[in-house]
């Protein structure tokens, strides 16, 4: 669990909801990058549906969609890995996978809209933001192939006062792929993926999709429909859960966390 603190300060942070920054995705969304899953055909005619109900649930929700502009990277709607925000700090990514740096341009433009301070990380430096997982004052930084150990050092530099904890992960893209915090703080995940050691109290996600939680507020969470037991299992803890079908992001190494920043 959490310390009081970081319960606390996640719970005020999630009072009013705020801004969430989206990307359409691509027309070549299909050939977007796999690495731990065997590929399958991408039907986008449903990927854009399923990605608009997405949206409306963010909206339903409360948060203010901004669209981000168009990425012609496959894998520009993952628009997650693109930018960390903390607090009035964006930190623009610098991923381990070349053919992905050109996504950040357009980020660059919607943070500073918003009036956030920006920053980047820098070469030799690499990271994604489906690698960084806040908790609190925490926050744990996956290490793999996306995200080095300068990139985890330059992060902690730009983040000040945040208490920055590495994370080995194995088997998965990035950290969020096997781990991500309830709206109270607890970790919920796939412990086979990471390096237990450095997650204290984590929970066992009764499927693997239920790893993937996107706070949208206090007692609200949203889940892929990929994680029913996941979903009865919160919804018995109390908490109000909304489901959405993203099939076929899924079928890209996607999840919930990845078709979204939310800038409170």
């Amino acid at each position: 669990m959490p310390a009081p603190a970081e319960r606390s300060e996640i719970m005020c942070t999630l009072r009013n909801a705020g801004t969430a920054l989206v990307r359409a995705p691509a027309p070549r969304l299909a050939e977007g990058i796999v690495t731990h899953v065997e590929r399958r055909p991408v039907d986008t005619g449903l990927a854009a549906r399923q990605h608009r109900a997405y949206v409306t649930a963010l909206r339903s929700a409360g948060w203010r969609v901004r669209a981000v502009p168009d990425s012609p990277s496959p894998d520009g709607v993952f628009v997650e890995d693109t930018v960390v925000v903390c607090g009035d700090l964006a930190v623009l990514a610098r991923s381990g996978e070349a053919g992905r740096r050109g996504e950040v341009a357009g980020v660059e433009r919607a943070v500073r809209d918003l009036g956030l301070r920006v920053a980047r990380i820098e070469t030799p430096g690499t990271l994604d933001g489906g690698d960084v997982l806040r908790a609190g004052n925490t926050v744990y930084v996956g290490h793999g192939a996306r995200t080095n150990a300068d990139g985890i050092c330059q992060l902690a530099t730009l983040l000040g006062g945040r208490r920055v904890v590495p994370v080995g992960t194995r088997g998965c893209l990035h950290l969020k792929s096997a781990v991500t915090a309830l709206p109270d703080g607890t970790l919920i995940g796939v412990p086979e993926l990471v390096d237990t050691s450095a997650l204290p109290g984590l929970r066992v996600a009764p499927e693997p999709a239920g790893a993937h939680v996107v706070v949208l507020g206090p007692d609200h969470v949203l889940l892929s429909a990929s994680a029913p037991r996941t979903a009865r299992r919160l919804a018995a803890d109390g908490l109000r859960v909304t489901s959405v079908d993203i099939s076929e992001f899924e079928a890209l190494e996607g999840c919930v966390t990845c078709l979204s920043v939310l800038v409170p």
